[in-house]
């Protein structure tokens, strides 16, 4: 769960983020979410130019049913453990360096799967630092990169995605080592090939 102090996103004595249903039970926002996401995630993403406005509008799409706030970065600090997360009044201008890099370094050019991995997990480990969503971060940034391979030419396997694996790799880029996340999006990749 993420921590932040006083946090206008919940519920007024809550950790419950205030949602679209009204549902004040974390157990039934956690299942309405996830269900409303996956409907949403079936779904074809929105078109865009894989910037900023882009990657807003699918978070918007994923999580408009379940949060009035989809596609809005968040205005409250937040970290997971001791880990923070980038302040909220940097994410815009962390955001624009970001997807301006990602364009310069041209990894839709169709590098080779090894080189994609490499830039793919450098770009990923940089977007979940930023974390400029309250909420849903994980699953756009999977979305959006599921994107970013398929452009480049190496989509990726998801449905051989291991979560806890997945999750390990991302904690592990967030601490400074990007090795196991190349090696998750190599074998995402390389299995689509088969």
């Amino acid at each position: 769960m993420y921590e932040a102090g006083v946090d206008p996103y919940c519920y007024v004595g809550t950790t419950v983020l205030k949602n679209v249903p009204g549902l004040r039970d974390q157990d039934a926002l956690n299942r309405f979410e996830a269900i409303a996401t996956a409907k949403r995630a079936e779904e074809p993403l929105p078109a865009g130019r894989l910037d900023v406005r882009h990657y807003r509008a699918i978070h918007r799409h994923l999580f408009q049913d379940v949060f009035r706030w989809a596609g809005r970065f968040r205005t409250v600090r937040i970290g997971k453990a001791d880990s923070m997360f980038c302040y909220p009044e940097n994410i815009v201008a962390q955001m624009d360096s970001l997807f301006a890099e990602l364009k310069a370094r041209r990894i839709l050019q169709r590098p080779g799967s090894d080189e994609f991995a490499v830039e793919a997990a450098r770009f990923l480990s940089t977007l979940n630092a930023i974390h400029p969503f309250r909420d849903g971060n994980g699953r756009t940034q999977l979305a959006f990169v599921a994107l970013l391979a398929q452009r480049a030419g190496h989509p990726l396997a998801l449905e051989r995605l291991d979560p806890k694996a997945f999750l390990t790799a991302m904690i592990a880029s967030f601490q400074g080592n990007e090795r196991l996340l190349v090696d998750q999006l190599r074998e995402l990749a390389q299995h689509s090939e088969e």
